[in-house]
């Protein structure tokens, strides 16, 4: 049997963290619906304490879904952990998150504190938590950096006190994935009450090692990963939501979520629409080019057999089909295969000749598209 991971989505509080891509309150609860419907096991709806706005966004999602559970973001603050208490009243399957620094560069240059303090601090946030739900996760900021023994010492207390998930960030997207494997299995195994709790990957993109990070902390024994679509969140963003879902879909590595894969695009595109924020093309999964190709080896490939280049099926994340795109730098049997799509057969000298003037016209407007091969094929007189 795979073990399951749980898929905690944060596009609704960190996802919307980025400049200029704030929502309102119906656009969360429409995007927190998909998130449904994709099968995301937690949805963290926001910052109760941050705004109204927010504080009514989580009321409103705790409203409008009923599978997932709703998360509520807090410092380990009083007043914030009530208002989230507050805001989640509705919810079915309602979560606290609260938590604190956990590098000394956090606990010194932050909070002015000291890791006692901290810890001390971090045990009262969670039993203060705990008086209004019974699922509480900690989270302990800057785990990346942290020393090991006091994040592990951190890590049995919080569990004491009744965190049933323990979310360890690279804040900072600072750590190496074979430092995470390390980092996360020391946790495992110098941590003696683990057993009582989740371990949570919460992983920023800041040089580029989020997924690989967020794959190497389910390796060492992690079982909850906190992703967004499309990648989107602070600075360079989060962990996404449909690379860790199609990696542990294409790699057999003992693992599984609950993740309808078909609905990725679809809910990427909303995604990106809603919050005005769009997607790369050459992002994996759910780019514009991540089934398109345009290199005449490539292509020539990938005609003969899909598996030469592609190793998912694009209707597995909702796309309908691949692209041969046309340009200067695709080949005659591309060319051939687009042509006969149109209803054009061309013998080998024919198809040499409409080649030699497709690439004059490729170099002119970089690309082709079934229009201009069309008007092309009207204009030739083959000699």
């Amino acid at each position: 049997m795979s073990q399951k991971i749980y898929v905690f989505d944060t596009t609704l509080r960190d996802g919307e963290q980025v400049p200029g891509c704030q929502l309102t309150t119906d656009e969360k609860v429409m995007i927190a619906k998909q998130l449904e419907k994709l099968g995301v096991d937690i949805i963290e709806a926001g910052f109760p304490i941050s705004s109204p706005g927010d504080f009514k966004s989580v009321v409103e999602v705790s409203k409008a879904v009923t599978e997932p559970t709703v998360c509520a973001l807090s410092r380990a603050v009083k007043g914030d952990i009530e208002a989230a208490a507050e805001a989640l009243k509705f919810a079915k399957r309602p979560r606290i998150h609260t938590g604190i620094g956990a590098s000394d560069i956090h606990i010194k240059h932050k909070f002015n504190s000291t890791r006692e303090q901290i810890i001390e601090q971090a045990v009262s946030a969670v039993k203060h938590a705990k008086k209004f739900v019974e699922d509480v996760e900690f989270y302990a900021e800057d785990s990346g950096r942290a020393n090991l023994e006091f994040l592990a010492k951190l890590t049995d207390e919080v569990i004491k006190a009744g965190a049933t998930v323990v979310n360890l960030p690279d804040t900072t997207g600072y750590v190496l994935p074979n430092e995470m494997f390390e980092r996360i299995s020391y946790i495992m195994n110098n941590v003696p009450n683990i057993d009582k709790a989740i371990i949570s990957m919460h992983n920023h993109n800041d040089l580029g090692l989020a997924t690989a990070n967020t794959i190497a902390g389910i390796q060492a024994g992690a079982r909850q990963v906190e992703v967004t679509i499309n990648g989107i969140g602070e600075r360079a963003g989060n962990t996404s939501l449909e690379e860790v879902a199609m990696i542990l879909k294409v790699h057999k590595l003992g693992y599984h979520t609950n993740i309808e894969s078909t609905l990725l695009s679809p809910l990427s595109n909303l995604v990106s629409q809603t919050m005005r924020m769009p997607v790369q093309a050459n992002k994996a999964i759910v780019g514009r080019n991540a089934f398109a190709h345009s290199s005449g080896i490539h292509q020539d490939g990938f005609l003969k057999h899909t598996e030469n280049y592609e190793i998912i099926n694009p209707q597995e994340v909702g796309v309908d089909k691949s692209l041969i795109v046309l340009t200067a730098r695709s080949g005659r049997h591309a060319l051939k295969h687009r042509l006969e799509m149109l209803g054009y057969k061309l013998e080998k000298p024919e198809l040499d000749y409409i080649y030699n003037r497709f690439l004059e016209l490729a170099d002119r407007i970089k690309e082709v598209n079934d229009k201009d091969l069309v008007v092309l094929m009207k204009e030739t007189v083959f000699v």
